[in-house]
């Protein structure tokens, strides 16, 4: 009987020294799958943010030529009145050169900003 226990014993002691074993093989596995993921992240991080950067720099590059193509199309539509509209041209002409017709009375309104700007312009002079 006392080989019987031995034995047993034994088999207990080995089944339990497999079993650490398997758990620090279990351990060390997902250790090194860590180590991988997190060497994957580190590759990847770093172009991720500069794609992030240049989808914002298209945007804002995207929204200035908007803002180019309105002015573009204002001032086009103004040199095509200035060629094809006499009545246009005349406003044009006596508004810049604070000319008037006779009998005509102007009303100018200026925002404040116009103002600051011929504030400005005096004190340069």
């Amino acid at each position: 009987m006392s080989a019987e226990v031995d034995q047993s014993y034994g088999d207990f002691r080995a089944r339990r020294e497999a079993t650490v074993w398997q758990r620090w093989n279990r351990v060390l596995l997902l250790l090194l799958l860590l180590a991988v993921w997190l060497v994957i992240v580190s590759l990847f991080v770093p172009p991720y943010k500069k794609l992030k950067i240049g989808h914002a720099d298209i945007d804002k590059l995207q929204a200035q030529r908007d803002e180019q193509q309105v002015l573009l199309s204002k001032q086009t539509r103004e040199v095509n009145l200035l060629k094809t509209d006499p009545a246009y041209l005349e406003t044009i002409a006596r508004d810049r050169l604070d000319l008037m017709k006779e009998g005509e009375t102007i009303f100018r309104v200026e925002s404040a900003a116009a103002q600051a700007d011929k504030r400005k312009e005096s004190a340069r002079r």
